[in-house]
């Protein structure tokens, strides 16, 4: 595996988190001692397990954040918009982002 070192920090790609975790889930170590001997942080492997678990299933996978996503058109609202546009979000973990205009 290939890793950028930069000082003391290793900068992982997804596809390296990725194959981090399928070593941890085959092996039989605990959080701890499995980052003692990879030399990771505890805090970056819980992250990264987090990230890779929330991820949607067919979602491209992209190590930069900043490129454009899939977009879904929700269509256009007409100036005769019955009632009061509303828009659920579910983020996930059960936070619900809710907007309502007017």
């Amino acid at each position: 595996m290939a890793i950028e070192v930069k000082g003391k920090w290793r900068r992982r790609s997804r596809a390296q988190w990725r194959a981090v975790l399928e070593r941890f889930g085959a092996g039989g170590l605990g959080v701890v001692a499995f980052c003692e001997r990879e030399g990771i942080s505890v805090s970056s492997f819980r992250r990264w397990r987090n990230v890779l678990a929330d991820a949607a299933p067919g979602a491209p996978d992209s190590d930069h954040p900043d490129e454009p996503g899939g977009f879904v058109d929700a269509g256009v609202l007409g100036p005769s918009g019955a009632g009061r546009p509303e828009l659920r979000l579910d983020l996930g973990r059960g936070v619900v982002l809710h907007l309502v205009r007017g």
